[in-house]
């Protein structure tokens, strides 16, 4: 059994529409003809699609189950039109980045603006998303290029590291902890801390950063990144722990930020689908990205 588009066309228009009648104007065919290739369509399948109740067209469970698909597909050919459309109008390429937050807030801007100067005719897309999102992006092909500080574990995804930064602790302005130079976990745990949940990837660091220190700070707020602990801490609701690169994208803030003793160290990964070349565009911005990385010290 297999169905053709034409069945799965006329399928999807009387599930929009609710009638043949509606089907019929959707598709501009007449009704006998939608009715015909219905029927054909449920004689092939094994299966009632809709039951006719007082006239009108009902959808049985199974019709509803393979709506779901077919819509999915419709999606898929929608998507595949305005690629078209776009590399059509973009003829130097498209392409598509994604960051974690704590990178897509200043990092990544500052590449993407050094490679337009360069590339100015190239369409470029660009998200940041959290750890799993991200990797769904790369994997579904509609992202080129990934950059996170967390690794991505997966055996279809080939990852480089190409930076290298720290946690670090934020305060606000005028606390007690920014009079010093450098801090020890110790020197936290008078202070309400706001920390992550446990079950998110940074706050896992974070947790196991205190244990091996064997210490536990006076948590009063747990937050779902280092950029909502920054806002927070700006707001002078506590001190935390954050990476450095989300620090120093708040280049106007109103705390400080102090290097912590055995801080664990933190990485900027390049991650892309390890069965897919890289191509020509993609390559461009990594030697771009590259330089920023390098002229920041990270």
């Amino acid at each position: 059994m297999k169905l053709n588009l034409r069945q799965v066309e006329v399928f999807r228009a009387v599930m929009t529409t609710g009638t043949i009648r509606g089907a019929s104007e959707l598709l501009f065919v007449s009704q006998p003809a939608v009715s015909r290739l219905l029927s054909h369509m449920e004689i092939q399948i094994g299966f009632a699609l809709f039951e006719r109740i007082r006239g009108r067209l009902h959808a049985t469970q199974e019709a509803k189950k393979l709506y779901h698909e077919v819509e999915a597909v419709y999606e898929r050919m929608q998507r595949l039109n305005e690629l078209a459309s776009e590399l059509k109008e973009h003829q130097e390429g498209i392409l598509n980045l994604v960051a974690s937050p704590s990178l897509g807030q200043m990092l990544i801007p500052s590449a993407i603006a050094r490679y337009r100067q360069h590339h100015p005719q190239v369409k470029l897309g660009f998200h940041y998303l959290t750890h799993l999102p991200l990797a769904e992006r790369l994997l579904k092909q509609q992202a080129d290029l990934a950059v996170t500080i967390l690794p991505l574990n997966h055996p279809n995804l080939a990852q480089e590291e190409i930076g290298t930064g720290k946690m670090v602790c934020i305060c606000p302005y005028n606390h007690p902890l920014s009079r010093l130079a450098m801090l020890n976990v110790q020197d936290l745990l008078p202070y309400p801390f706001i920390s992550y949940d446990r079950n998110s990837p940074f706050g896992k660091m974070v947790q196991q950063f205190m244990q091996q220190q064997e210490q536990s700070p006076k948590v009063v707020l747990e937050v779902g990144s280092p950029q909502n602990a920054c806002a927070l801490v700006q707001a002078g609701v506590g001190i935390s722990l954050v990476d450095q690169f989300s620090a120093q994208s708040w280049a106007t803030s109103r705390f400080v930020t102090r290097p912590i003793m055995n801080a664990p160290s933190l990485h900027i990964y390049l991650i892309h689908v390890r069965s897919e070349p890289v191509s020509r565009l993609a390559q461009a911005f990594i030697e771009t990205l590259k330089t920023v990385i390098a002229e920041e010290r990270y």
